[in-house]
């Protein structure tokens, strides 16, 4: 190549490369310090619709999983009520022997019925026991459905039991000698029943949630493949790039003195 004052294609070519350079310098810098692998949507256009996606079913995911452990608290709000219905049954249970037992007097008895009237006020109470205003319990009972799956396809139904139903056969009479051990022991059995389905119906719910957040576990680092910045990867091309953008300008300075030599030639 002939010496040129005009036209100085070494210069040309080194700018462009030092261009180069540092457009990808800088965009090494954005991934450092942004933490993202994609920074502009030209970084990886595919990815960033594959990694939207994926952020809009991690929050459906989480957002369900709150629900699901709501659901499991209203349960365990549930089972605490039953079980003190089963206490006060067992209870009233006990008075009724006592109470039947032919040694006591009247004022004996008297204060046993002071105390099943008690007890019969406190199975009234708990029939109207409420989670966060969503009644524990239902006349003929009922069920309230819990959405189980981010895509709102699967659902599970929690049992509102038939509170009322059980407890009535007692509540409904006012003195103690006229609660046979029968009705007793029916509402009992009933309370358990209640209880056992209850316990199941909360076991599954918290398999449940254990898979969603294992599932929301497996999509964040799917995305994070996708979105984030491999540190260590970013760190080596940012050397790369800071040496070839120094090494540019350089060679551009360089290449900008050769027409002197032109000049020199002249003199």
């Amino acid at each position: 190549m002939g010496l040129t004052v005009n036209t100085n294609t070494a210069a040309t070519a080194a700018s462009d490369h030092l261009n180069k350079s540092n457009t990808l310098l800088q965009k090494s810098i954005n991934r450092l310090a942004s933490g993202k692998r994609i920074v502009d949507p030209a970084d990886d256009a595919g990815g960033l619709a594959v990694s939207m996606k994926m952020e809009a079913t991690i929050r459906r995911t989480e957002a369900v999983d709150v629900n699901v452990s709501n659901a499991i608290s209203f349960l365990q709000s549930q089972d605490g009520a039953l079980e003190t219905a089963s206490q006060v049954v067992t209870r009233i249970a006990e008075l009724r022997m006592l109470y039947s037992d032919p040694t006591k007097n009247n004022n004996d008895k008297s204060n046993y019925q002071l105390e099943y009237t008690q007890l019969t006020g406190q199975l009234t109470s708990l029939l109207n026991e409420k989670f966060n205003g969503v009644n524990l319990f239902q006349s003929g009972g009922s069920s309230i459905e819990v959405i189980t799956s981010e895509d709102g396809n699967t659902k599970i139904n929690v049992s509102i039991h038939d509170f009322n139903g059980t407890l009535n056969p007692i509540t409904s009479q006012t003195a103690l000698s006229l609660v046979n051990v029968s009705t007793i022991n029916t509402a009992i059995q009933k309370l358990a029943t209640h209880r056992a389905q209850n316990g199941a119906e909360s076991s599954r719910l918290q398999f449940t949630s254990d898979m969603l957040k294992i599932n929301r576990a497996n999509l964040e680092a799917a995305n994070s493949r996708l979105t984030d910045t491999d540190v260590a990867l970013e760190s080596t091309r940012f050397a790369k790039y800071q040496i070839l953008s120094q090494s540019g300008a350089s060679m551009l300075a360089q290449a900008n003195s050769t027409p002197h030599v032109a000049l020199k030639l002249l003199g």
